[in-house]
């Protein structure tokens, strides 16, 4: 019997190879946390060496962007269209409650240290993770504004994000997925109420 011949490994390259060293690197953040998070233990994970990833990134904060930049990249989250505002924040706090716990557990709970050493923000790590795009949330308040169903004049910086902020904020302070009550509560109890329009006297 003629041994099995051993079929030379394939040398990843380019896109490909970036994509294995992100999700090497998500792994190795998801399960050691930023004290962890080193080039030396990607590499190791992603079956590679040290100097393949610093040709890429030129330390261990510019790959954590990278990092957090290729998990939200990974769990795209769409408009609902469901054709009202009441709608569509209910069903985005929905799905952001159902796919992005692990993300949003990594970001605020895993980078106490990052957050320590850098002096940054979670709000910081956030727009670094977002540059040049547009949020869900501001084609959701967009098209409400078009709809007639807010107040432009209302809607300021800090409640253009109270849905997602208040969702974030359970999440971090519990580690655990918010109830559907109480999606519905912050949608029809805290943020309807803040950004409709007042009827006028015609309407009343």
């Amino acid at each position: 019997m003629h041994p099995k011949e051993v079929q030379p490994a394939q040398r990843r390259r380019g896109a490909e190879l970036e994509e294995a060293l992100l999700a090497a690197a998500w792994d190795v953040l998801r399960e050691h946390g930023y004290a962890g998070f080193t080039l030396e233990a990607v590499a190791a994970r992603a079956g590679t060496s040290r100097p393949v990833l610093a040709r890429r990134w030129a330390g261990r904060h510019d790959l954590l962007h990278a990092t957090i930049t290729y998990a939200s990249r990974m769990r795209p989250i769409f408009a609902p269209q469901t054709g009202s505002l009441r709608g569509d924040l209910i069903a985005l706090l929905r799905e952001l409650n159902n796919s992005r716990l692990d993300l949003a557990t990594a970001m605020g709970v895993q980078l106490g240290g990052y957050f320590q050493e850098t002096g940054s923000t979670l709000a910081d790590l956030r727009e670094v993770s977002l540059t040049g795009q547009s949020t869900v949330v501001d084609d959701i308040l967009a098209e409400a504004i078009e709809r007639g169903e807010i107040d432009p004049a209302k809607l300021t910086p800090r409640l253009r994000t109270l849905p997602v902020d208040l969702l974030r904020h359970h999440v971090f302070m519990t580690l655990q997925p918010m109830s559907e009550d109480d999606i519905v509560d912050i949608v029809d109890s805290i943020f309807l109420p803040l950004v409709r329009p007042v009827p006028s006297l015609r309407e009343s």
